[in-house]
Protein backbone atom coordinates (compact mmCIF):
# COMPACT_ATOMS: atom_id res chain seq x y z
CA UNK A 1 0.00 0.00 0.00
CA UNK A 2 2.80 2.37 0.94
CA UNK A 3 4.64 1.60 -2.32
CA UNK A 4 1.53 2.48 -4.33
CA UNK A 5 1.11 5.71 -2.36
CA UNK A 6 4.75 6.66 -2.93
CA UNK A 7 4.37 5.90 -6.64
CA UNK A 8 1.28 8.11 -6.92
CA UNK A 9 2.95 10.93 -5.00
CA UNK A 10 6.04 10.64 -7.22
CA UNK A 11 3.90 10.95 -10.34
CA UNK A 12 2.14 13.99 -8.90
CA UNK A 13 5.49 15.65 -8.12
CA UNK A 14 6.87 14.88 -11.58
CA UNK A 15 3.70 16.22 -13.25
CA UNK A 16 3.86 19.39 -11.19
CA UNK A 17 7.53 19.83 -12.08
CA UNK A 18 6.84 19.34 -15.79
CA UNK A 19 3.96 21.82 -15.64
CA UNK A 20 6.20 24.34 -13.91
CA UNK A 21 8.93 23.88 -16.50
CA UNK A 22 6.40 24.26 -19.33
CA UNK A 23 5.01 27.51 -17.90
CA UNK A 24 8.52 28.84 -17.39
CA UNK A 25 9.47 27.93 -20.95
CA UNK A 26 6.37 29.65 -22.33
CA UNK A 27 7.17 32.79 -20.40
CA UNK A 28 10.77 32.75 -21.53
CA UNK A 29 9.88 32.15 -25.17
CA UNK A 30 7.11 34.72 -25.16
CA UNK A 31 4.68 32.31 -26.80
CA UNK A 32 1.93 32.94 -24.26
CA UNK A 33 2.31 36.71 -24.27
CA UNK A 34 2.49 36.82 -28.08
CA UNK A 35 -0.79 34.95 -28.43
CA UNK A 36 -2.50 37.45 -26.14
CA UNK A 37 -0.79 40.56 -27.55
CA UNK A 38 -3.33 42.62 -29.47
CA UNK A 39 -2.68 45.40 -32.00
CA UNK A 40 -5.45 47.47 -33.57
CA UNK A 41 -5.13 49.84 -36.51
CA UNK A 42 -7.50 52.70 -37.35
CA UNK A 43 -7.24 54.13 -40.88
CA UNK A 44 -7.96 57.68 -41.88
CA UNK A 45 -10.72 58.39 -44.40
CA UNK A 46 -8.52 57.22 -47.30
CA UNK A 47 -9.16 53.62 -46.27
CA UNK A 48 -6.99 50.53 -46.43
CA UNK A 49 -7.48 50.13 -50.18
CA UNK A 50 -5.82 53.43 -51.06
CA UNK A 51 -2.86 51.42 -52.44
CA UNK A 52 -0.71 53.90 -50.58
CA UNK A 53 -0.40 55.20 -47.04
CA UNK A 54 -3.07 53.27 -45.12
CA UNK A 55 -2.40 50.08 -47.04
CA UNK A 56 1.30 50.26 -46.21
CA UNK A 57 0.56 50.62 -42.48
CA UNK A 58 -1.84 47.67 -42.70
CA UNK A 59 0.77 45.54 -44.46
CA UNK A 60 3.26 46.29 -41.69
CA UNK A 61 0.73 45.16 -39.09
CA UNK A 62 -0.13 41.98 -41.01
CA UNK A 63 3.56 41.15 -41.31
CA UNK A 64 3.83 41.48 -37.53
CA UNK A 65 0.77 39.27 -37.10
CA UNK A 66 2.34 36.54 -39.22
CA UNK A 67 5.92 36.69 -37.98
CA UNK A 68 5.34 37.57 -34.32
CA UNK A 69 2.19 35.45 -33.88
CA UNK A 70 0.09 38.28 -32.44
CA UNK A 71 -3.58 39.22 -32.82
CA UNK A 72 -4.58 42.19 -34.99
CA UNK A 73 -7.71 44.15 -35.84
CA UNK A 74 -8.45 46.71 -38.55
CA UNK A 75 -11.03 49.49 -38.25
CA UNK A 76 -11.61 51.74 -41.25
CA UNK A 77 -12.80 55.31 -40.73
CA UNK A 78 -15.49 56.52 -43.11
CA UNK A 79 -15.39 60.13 -41.92
CA UNK A 80 -13.27 62.24 -39.59
CA UNK A 81 -15.85 62.04 -36.80
CA UNK A 82 -15.14 58.29 -36.65
CA UNK A 83 -11.59 58.78 -35.37
CA UNK A 84 -12.27 59.18 -31.65
CA UNK A 85 -14.89 56.40 -31.29
CA UNK A 86 -12.79 54.00 -33.35
CA UNK A 87 -9.72 54.60 -31.18
CA UNK A 88 -11.82 54.35 -28.02
CA UNK A 89 -13.26 51.03 -29.13
CA UNK A 90 -9.80 49.45 -29.27
CA UNK A 91 -8.61 51.07 -26.04
CA UNK A 92 -11.71 49.86 -24.16
CA UNK A 93 -11.00 46.35 -25.44
CA UNK A 94 -7.54 46.51 -23.80
CA UNK A 95 -5.48 46.41 -26.98
CA UNK A 96 -1.75 46.54 -26.22
CA UNK A 97 -1.01 48.95 -29.06
CA UNK A 98 -3.45 51.14 -30.98
CA UNK A 99 -2.23 52.58 -34.30
CA UNK A 100 -3.64 55.78 -35.79
CA UNK A 101 -2.76 56.33 -39.43
CA UNK A 102 -2.31 59.94 -40.41
CA UNK A 103 -1.73 63.55 -39.49
CA UNK A 104 -5.47 64.21 -39.45
CA UNK A 105 -5.86 61.94 -36.40
CA UNK A 106 -3.61 64.07 -34.17
CA UNK A 107 -6.33 65.60 -31.99
CA UNK A 108 -8.21 62.32 -31.70
CA UNK A 109 -5.10 60.51 -30.46
CA UNK A 110 -4.34 63.22 -27.89
CA UNK A 111 -7.91 63.00 -26.58
CA UNK A 112 -8.11 59.21 -26.38
CA UNK A 113 -4.56 58.70 -25.10
CA UNK A 114 -5.38 60.94 -22.14
CA UNK A 115 -8.57 58.98 -21.49
CA UNK A 116 -6.71 55.65 -21.55
CA UNK A 117 -3.25 56.29 -20.03
CA UNK A 118 -2.49 52.56 -19.72
CA UNK A 119 -2.99 51.96 -23.44
CA UNK A 120 -0.05 52.52 -25.80
CA UNK A 121 -0.59 54.42 -29.04
CA UNK A 122 1.35 54.85 -32.29
CA UNK A 123 0.47 57.75 -34.58
CA UNK A 124 1.86 57.99 -38.09
CA UNK A 125 2.86 61.42 -39.43
CA UNK A 126 2.11 63.69 -36.48
CA UNK A 127 4.35 64.76 -33.61
CA UNK A 128 3.07 64.06 -30.12
CA UNK A 129 6.01 64.29 -27.77
CA UNK A 130 4.46 65.10 -24.38
CA UNK A 131 2.35 62.00 -23.66
CA UNK A 132 4.07 58.98 -22.04
CA UNK A 133 1.86 56.44 -23.82
CA UNK A 134 2.22 57.80 -27.39
CA UNK A 135 5.00 57.27 -29.94
CA UNK A 136 5.04 59.25 -33.20
CA UNK A 137 6.52 57.87 -36.42
CA UNK A 138 7.70 60.75 -38.59
CA UNK A 139 9.24 60.62 -42.07
CA UNK A 140 11.58 62.79 -44.11
CA UNK A 141 9.20 62.85 -47.07
CA UNK A 142 11.14 65.72 -48.60
CA UNK A 143 14.06 63.35 -49.24
CA UNK A 144 11.90 60.92 -51.24
CA UNK A 145 10.24 63.81 -53.06
CA UNK A 146 13.61 65.29 -53.97
CA UNK A 147 14.81 62.00 -55.46
CA UNK A 148 11.65 61.74 -57.55
CA UNK A 149 12.10 65.32 -58.77
CA UNK A 150 15.70 64.74 -59.79
CA UNK A 151 14.74 61.52 -61.57
CA UNK A 152 11.89 62.86 -63.70
CA UNK A 153 13.68 66.13 -64.50
CA UNK A 154 16.63 64.07 -65.71
CA UNK A 155 14.29 62.07 -67.93
CA UNK A 156 12.73 65.27 -69.25
CA UNK A 157 16.16 66.67 -70.12
CA UNK A 158 17.06 63.42 -71.87
CA UNK A 159 13.78 63.54 -73.84
CA UNK A 160 12.89 60.08 -72.59
CA UNK A 161 10.23 58.25 -74.66
CA UNK A 162 6.95 60.22 -74.49
CA UNK A 163 8.37 63.41 -72.96
CA UNK A 164 7.94 66.65 -74.92
CA UNK A 165 10.79 68.73 -73.51
CA UNK A 166 8.43 71.51 -72.39
CA UNK A 167 9.89 71.29 -68.85
CA UNK A 168 6.46 71.34 -67.21
CA UNK A 169 5.68 69.14 -64.19
CA UNK A 170 2.40 68.70 -62.35
CA UNK A 171 1.70 67.94 -58.69
CA UNK A 172 -1.68 66.91 -57.29
CA UNK A 173 -1.81 67.07 -53.51
CA UNK A 174 -4.63 65.97 -51.24
CA UNK A 175 -5.05 68.20 -48.22
CA UNK A 176 -2.46 70.89 -47.62
CA UNK A 177 -0.89 69.39 -44.50
CA UNK A 178 2.80 69.10 -43.48
CA UNK A 179 3.47 65.52 -44.70
CA UNK A 180 2.01 66.34 -48.13
CA UNK A 181 3.90 69.62 -48.36
CA UNK A 182 7.19 67.99 -47.41
CA UNK A 183 6.84 65.64 -50.38
CA UNK A 184 5.93 68.52 -52.70
CA UNK A 185 8.65 70.87 -51.46
CA UNK A 186 11.26 68.18 -51.97
CA UNK A 187 9.93 67.27 -55.42
CA UNK A 188 9.98 70.85 -56.62
CA UNK A 189 13.52 71.36 -55.31
CA UNK A 190 14.65 68.17 -57.05
CA UNK A 191 13.17 69.25 -60.38
CA UNK A 192 14.71 72.73 -60.16
CA UNK A 193 18.12 71.30 -59.27
CA UNK A 194 18.14 69.75 -62.75
CA UNK A 195 16.09 72.30 -64.70
CA UNK A 196 16.26 75.69 -62.92
CA UNK A 197 13.65 77.29 -65.17
CA UNK A 198 11.18 74.39 -65.07
CA UNK A 199 7.51 75.07 -64.36
CA UNK A 200 6.09 73.07 -61.45
CA UNK A 201 2.29 73.36 -61.24
CA UNK A 202 0.99 72.58 -57.74
CA UNK A 203 -2.69 72.05 -56.96
CA UNK A 204 -4.57 70.53 -54.03
CA UNK A 205 -7.83 68.59 -54.20
CA UNK A 206 -8.59 68.99 -50.49
CA UNK A 207 -9.44 65.29 -50.26
CA UNK A 208 -7.72 61.93 -49.81
CA UNK A 209 -10.68 59.75 -50.80
CA UNK A 210 -11.90 61.15 -54.14
CA UNK A 211 -10.19 59.77 -57.27
CA UNK A 212 -12.45 61.87 -59.51
CA UNK A 213 -11.06 65.13 -58.15
CA UNK A 214 -7.50 63.81 -58.52
CA UNK A 215 -8.17 62.98 -62.14
CA UNK A 216 -9.62 66.43 -62.80
CA UNK A 217 -6.58 68.20 -61.32
CA UNK A 218 -4.16 65.99 -63.25
CA UNK A 219 -5.98 66.55 -66.54
CA UNK A 220 -5.73 70.32 -66.09
CA UNK A 221 -1.98 70.07 -65.43
CA UNK A 222 -1.45 67.76 -68.38
CA UNK A 223 -3.35 70.23 -70.57
CA UNK A 224 -0.76 72.83 -69.54
CA UNK A 225 2.06 70.66 -70.87
CA UNK A 226 3.04 68.41 -67.94
CA UNK A 227 4.84 65.24 -69.02
CA UNK A 228 4.93 64.00 -65.41
CA UNK A 229 2.29 64.31 -62.67
CA UNK A 230 3.21 63.55 -59.07
CA UNK A 231 0.33 62.40 -56.89
CA UNK A 232 0.48 63.06 -53.14
CA UNK A 233 -3.16 62.38 -52.38
CA UNK A 234 -3.78 58.85 -51.11
CA UNK A 235 -6.79 57.24 -52.75
CA UNK A 236 -7.48 60.51 -54.59
CA UNK A 237 -4.15 59.99 -56.33
CA UNK A 238 -5.43 56.89 -58.11
CA UNK A 239 -7.39 59.29 -60.30
CA UNK A 240 -4.15 61.16 -61.07
CA UNK A 241 -2.54 57.95 -62.30
CA UNK A 242 -5.61 57.16 -64.37
CA UNK A 243 -5.47 60.58 -66.04
CA UNK A 244 -1.79 60.13 -66.88
CA UNK A 245 -2.52 56.72 -68.37
CA UNK A 246 -5.36 58.03 -70.53
CA UNK A 247 -3.32 60.99 -71.79
CA UNK A 248 -0.14 59.04 -72.48
CA UNK A 249 2.07 60.86 -69.98
CA UNK A 250 3.85 59.65 -66.85
CA UNK A 251 2.82 59.53 -63.21
CA UNK A 252 4.90 59.37 -60.03
CA UNK A 253 3.38 57.27 -57.26
CA UNK A 254 3.56 58.02 -53.56
CA UNK A 255 4.17 56.23 -50.24
CA UNK A 256 4.27 52.72 -51.74
CA UNK A 257 5.61 51.34 -55.02
CA UNK A 258 2.55 51.99 -57.18
CA UNK A 259 3.95 50.64 -60.43
CA UNK A 260 1.42 47.79 -60.36
CA UNK A 261 -1.45 50.31 -60.65
CA UNK A 262 -0.32 51.23 -64.18
CA UNK A 263 3.02 49.60 -65.13
CA UNK A 264 3.58 51.61 -68.32
CA UNK A 265 2.55 54.90 -66.73
CA UNK A 266 4.06 55.02 -63.23
CA UNK A 267 7.73 55.79 -63.87
CA UNK A 268 8.68 55.49 -60.17
CA UNK A 269 7.24 56.21 -56.72
CA UNK A 270 8.42 58.39 -53.85
CA UNK A 271 8.29 55.86 -51.05
CA UNK A 272 7.56 56.29 -47.38
CA UNK A 273 8.06 52.98 -45.60
CA UNK A 274 5.10 53.15 -43.26
CA UNK A 275 5.14 49.34 -43.20
CA UNK A 276 8.71 49.36 -41.83
CA UNK A 277 7.82 51.88 -39.12
CA UNK A 278 4.64 50.05 -38.11
CA UNK A 279 6.31 46.65 -37.90
CA UNK A 280 9.32 48.03 -36.03
CA UNK A 281 7.26 49.75 -33.33
CA UNK A 282 4.91 46.77 -32.91
CA UNK A 283 7.93 44.53 -32.36
CA UNK A 284 9.50 46.94 -29.86
CA UNK A 285 6.24 47.20 -27.94
CA UNK A 286 5.86 43.42 -27.84
CA UNK A 287 9.40 43.10 -26.48
CA UNK A 288 8.83 45.66 -23.75
CA UNK A 289 10.85 48.35 -25.54
CA UNK A 290 8.05 50.84 -26.21
CA UNK A 291 9.45 54.36 -25.98
CA UNK A 292 7.26 57.43 -26.20
CA UNK A 293 8.27 60.48 -28.20
CA UNK A 294 9.16 60.97 -31.84
CA UNK A 295 10.98 58.45 -34.06
CA UNK A 296 12.24 59.67 -37.45
CA UNK A 297 12.51 57.51 -40.56
CA UNK A 298 14.69 58.72 -43.45
CA UNK A 299 17.18 57.55 -46.08
CA UNK A 300 19.67 56.52 -43.41
CA UNK A 301 17.39 53.94 -41.83
CA UNK A 302 15.50 52.91 -44.97
CA UNK A 303 12.41 54.83 -43.90
CA UNK A 304 12.02 56.64 -47.23
CA UNK A 305 13.32 56.06 -50.73
CA UNK A 306 12.57 55.74 -54.41
CA UNK A 307 10.89 52.73 -56.01
CA UNK A 308 12.53 50.94 -58.97
CA UNK A 309 12.11 52.67 -62.31
CA UNK A 310 9.78 51.39 -65.00
CA UNK A 311 11.20 49.34 -67.86
CA UNK A 312 13.17 51.28 -70.43
CA UNK A 313 14.62 53.91 -68.11
CA UNK A 314 18.40 54.20 -68.71
CA UNK A 315 20.50 52.39 -66.09
CA UNK A 316 22.67 55.47 -65.78
CA UNK A 317 19.81 57.15 -63.91
CA UNK A 318 20.19 54.65 -61.07
CA UNK A 319 23.83 55.67 -60.71
CA UNK A 320 22.84 59.31 -60.60
CA UNK A 321 20.17 58.74 -57.96
CA UNK A 322 22.57 56.69 -55.83
CA UNK A 323 25.01 59.63 -55.92
CA UNK A 324 22.24 62.02 -54.83
CA UNK A 325 21.26 59.66 -52.01
CA UNK A 326 24.87 59.58 -50.79
CA UNK A 327 25.03 63.39 -50.89
CA UNK A 328 21.78 63.73 -48.92
CA UNK A 329 23.02 61.28 -46.28
CA UNK A 330 26.27 63.23 -46.05
CA UNK A 331 24.40 66.48 -45.53
CA UNK A 332 25.64 67.99 -48.79
CA UNK A 333 22.13 68.69 -50.08
CA UNK A 334 19.70 70.78 -48.04
CA UNK A 335 16.09 70.09 -48.95
CA UNK A 336 13.21 72.47 -48.13
CA UNK A 337 10.19 71.19 -46.23
CA UNK A 338 7.72 73.97 -47.02
CA UNK A 339 6.09 74.74 -50.35
CA UNK A 340 6.93 78.16 -51.78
Amino acid sequence: MKKKLYAVLSLVVIAALLLSLNVSWNKASGSTSNANFKVGLVTDVGGVNDRSFNQSAYEGMKKAEKELKIKTTLIQSKQMTDYIPNLQKLAKANYNLVIAVGFMMHDAVVTVAKQFPKTKFLIIDSEISDLPNVVSAMFREEQAGYLAGVAVASLEKAKFAKTTGKNVFGVAGGMKIPPVDRYIAGFKAGVLSEIPKAKVIIKYTGKFDDPASGKQVALSEIAQGADFVFQVAGQTGLGVIQAAKEKGVYAIGVDSDQSYVAPNTVVTSAMKRVDVATYSIIKDTLNGKFKSGVVYFDLKNNGVGLAPFMKGVPKSLNDKINKVIADIKAGKIKIPTEVK
